[in-house]
């Protein structure tokens, strides 16, 4: 059985350029489908947080931001449905990522929060780009790799062709505007070759050797799709 880790944000905000408190999480679409596509074909689902602290959920992706009325009917149900796992998750530095075929990072702005400072969620990273084996990472969940540096303080995932939510699409959200820094801006500037699909809010996926990644919250079906089929 395909053993997958999911590595969720424990971050319950998002703080801005001048102090102010943006109340946020994981983003619903990013958990809740992967997570279905994943059981549906038969892999053990292990979820794992910052300090084992239950995941807090960005209201706003259950809102007008969330798609169809039918669609955010159905994410909620889902994640109900698996609340028991995601109100339990194991502490990720009690987690040996070795021990599972893919690994799994879905988004919202909880990553810009804590992972992209997390030297364990990290050296997790780093471990396994350099080990070549499956990792994945949609939306503002790419914002994990900025821990993931070598002793000389290189980007881990230098060179490598990666996607994530662009700045037009951050942009959308009025709040953005007083953002730290910028998702696309920071992976440029990393090293990383940056890609985008040519339309905002579209499915796009990018993969490079072991690194998939999903531009935004409408390529979750489609990366996890992609992930099911290679891994």
């Amino acid at each position: 059985m395909t053993k997958v880790l999911f590595v969720v944000s424990a971050a319950d905000r998002w703080t801005l350029s001048d102090g102010t408190i943006h109340p946020s999480g994981y983003w619903a679409e990013e958990l809740a489908l992967p997570h279905q596509v994943f059981s549906r074909a038969g892999w053990d689902i292990t979820i794992a947080t910052p300090g084992g602290k239950p995941p807090t959920l960005d209201r706003l992706s259950l809102g007008l931001a969330g798609g169809t009325p039918w669609k955010r009917r159905d994410v909620k149900q889902y994640l109900e449905s698996i609340s028991g796992r995601l109100n339990d998750p194991q502490p990720l530095d009690q987690v040996d990522a070795d021990d599972f075929e893919l690994v799994f990072y879905p988004g919202g702005h909880g990553p810009m929060e804590d992972l992209a400072y997390d030297p364990v969620s990290g050296a997790l990273l780093t471990a396994r780009v350099k080990a070549n084996k499956p990792l994945a990472l949609l939306c503002h969940a790419p914002a994990a790799v900025l821990a993931a540096t070598d002793t000389g303080g290189t980007s881990s995932f230098a060179g490598y062709r990666m996607t994530g939510l662009s700045n037009r699409e951050e942009l959308l959200n009025r709040f953005a505007k007083k953002a730290p820094w910028l998702l696309e801006d920071r992976l440029r500037a990393s090293g990383i070759d940056y890609v985008k699909g040519r339309l905002p809010l579209r499915p796009f996926v990018v993969v490079d050797r072991n690194v998939y990644t999903g531009q935004n919250p409408q390529s979750s079906e489609k990366l996890a799709e992609r992930l099911v089929a290679d891994v």
